[in-house]
């Protein structure tokens, strides 16, 4: 049967299947990983086992447990490359790891982790046999997250729950909670809807054209926080951007390469490089931290793609972060004051992975009136991680009920933050922490104060000021 309406990279119902049965990679001589591309043994053989990662890994934090720490699970590989078949123990701790990258931030010899770790994954999605239970959930991640049309549909149903309050009254039943932590984690991860702001495809710039960006919309950014889309685009018109936004993007395959997805991954990237390509943009530009790392490592997942290396070389070179490309553009717009204390959380995935730290708090502290303070344990990860809090939902609460109470500690009136993930998981763990703030992205923020609206946008509704 023939989908008409099937999304961009999607194969149909055969697809998952095709992808998980590559021919011809089995492991070699009874090892744990096969030839197509294991963890590099020379980025393996690049850790001295110092220990500098311990006391940033989040795992390692929560239980002290070796193996649960960057330089056991390079031991582990090592160990997978030297002939060790691929165990349920190895897979659970590789499985453990948030693949936040604070480890790689905190090495003083330069280990890869990052490299490893996605290396690593790919290698256990092809050869690992995954519980009933497991296979199921994952299933279903993979069939919604990263197709945006999909997600638009749950938003319905979902927005209609928090409506009548069903939603609150499900959660306090606990029902879901002992019939599977999984969903249950969904569920209350679950942003509260509002009406979506439709974006044009193409905004002309305020005054002279500066740059001529396309923006990346995102799966769980444009269905679940569209008003950070919207607001992505008025501000670069603002600052002088003409804004492209290709009406048929998809997804920009950042989940699925960080699960080791890696056909899928690669799929999907395909299709970005198609459309912005074709585009006419001098940028790319991404509001969502995952989805931006993700894409500027595409000349590494599409290395062996003789059509698409060169080209996604060159798309990759072309990738900011909304943040970094505000940073390098300068202002021009003005900025009115905003009355607001904020906290600023470094997404990993910015900070880690792409290094961005300084732009976003530049940007911040540029707004009159607006006082940025930090979060203790900075370097530690909220506990989203992609769908981390999802597959592994006790170790990612006790990872955002921390990262909560560090928030709650600073006094700040508004959480500061620039990945859909980090918004959710933190918003999640402030709320069980009965201590109420509100949330935004960093790009709300700005818009904010160039727009001229009041602090109170951003804070919660029943907030006194």
């Amino acid at each position: 049967m023939t989908d008409q309406k099937q999304e961009p990279g999607e194969l149909g119902e055969m697809g998952s299947i095709v992808d998980s049965a590559v021919e011809g990679r089995t492991p070699v001589a009874g090892g744990a990983f096969d030839e197509h591309h294991p963890p590099d043994a020379a980025l393996v053989g690049d850790c001295v086992h110092c220990g500098f990662c311990l006391p940033t890994c989040p795992t390692y934090v929560l239980w002290g447990e070796e193996m649960d720490s960057p330089r056991g699970r390079i031991y582990l590989m090592k160990q997978g490359l030297e002939g060790e078949p691929m165990s349920d123990s190895m897979v659970q701790h590789w499985d453990r790891c948030l693949g936040c990258m604070s480890c790689v931030t905190a090495c003083p010899s330069g280990v890869q982790y990052d490299r490893l770790i996605e290396q690593t994954r790919a290698q256990v999605e092809r050869h690992h046999e995954r519980s009933r239970s497991e296979r199921a959930l994952r299933a279903m991640i993979f069939s919604l997250f990263p197709y945006p049309r999909r997600l638009r549909l749950v938003r319905g149903p979902l927005r209609a729950l928090q409506r009548t309050g069903l939603d609150r009254a499900l959660r306090r039943t606990g029902l879901l909670e002992r019939m599977s932590p999984q969903l249950a984690a969904m569920e209350s991860l679950a942003p509260r809807l509002d009406r979506p702001e439709p974006i044009p495809e193409r905004i002309s710039a305020s005054g002279a054209r500066r740059a001529v960006v396309g923006m990346l919309t995102g799966c769980v950014q444009g269905a679940f926080f569209p008003g950070v889309n919207a607001a992505t685009a008025r501000v670069l018109q603002a600052e002088g951007c003409d804004v492209v936004v290709p009406r048929d993007q998809g997804c920009c395959g950042a989940l699925s390469t960080h699960q080791g997805r890696e056909d899928e991954a690669q799929r999907f990237a395909r299709r970005i490089v198609d459309t912005f390509e074709t585009a006419g943009v001098e940028r790319v530009v991404v509001n969502a931290a995952g989805c931006g790392s993700t894409m500027k490592e595409y000349a590494e997942l599409l290395r062996d793609d003789p059509a698409y290396a060169d080209r996604a070389a060159a798309l990759a070179a072309k990738v900011r972060d909304i943040s970094e490309m505000l940073d390098e553009l300068g202002p021009v717009a003005p900025r009115h004051p905003l009355e607001i204390t904020v906290a600023y959380h470094d997404a990993c995935h910015l900070a880690h992975a792409q290094g961005i730290r300084s732009q976003p708090r530049r940007l911040l502290r540029a707004i009159p009136g607006l006082e940025l303070r930090e979060i203790a344990e900075a370097e530690l990860c909220c506990g989203s991680a992609g769908v981390y809090n999802i597959v592994n939902p006790e170790p990612a609460r006790q990872l955002g009920d921390r990262k909560a109470a560090n928030i709650v500690a600073t006094g700040a009136q508004v959480l500061v933050t620039a990945n859909p993930g980090c918004l959710m998981q933190v918003t999640s763990a402030i709320e069980r922490s009965g201590h109420p703030m509100g949330m935004a992205h960093t790009i709300e923020v700005l818009d904010a104060s160039i727009r001229g609206l009041p602090a109170s946008t951003l804070l919660p509704p029943h907030d006194p000021q």
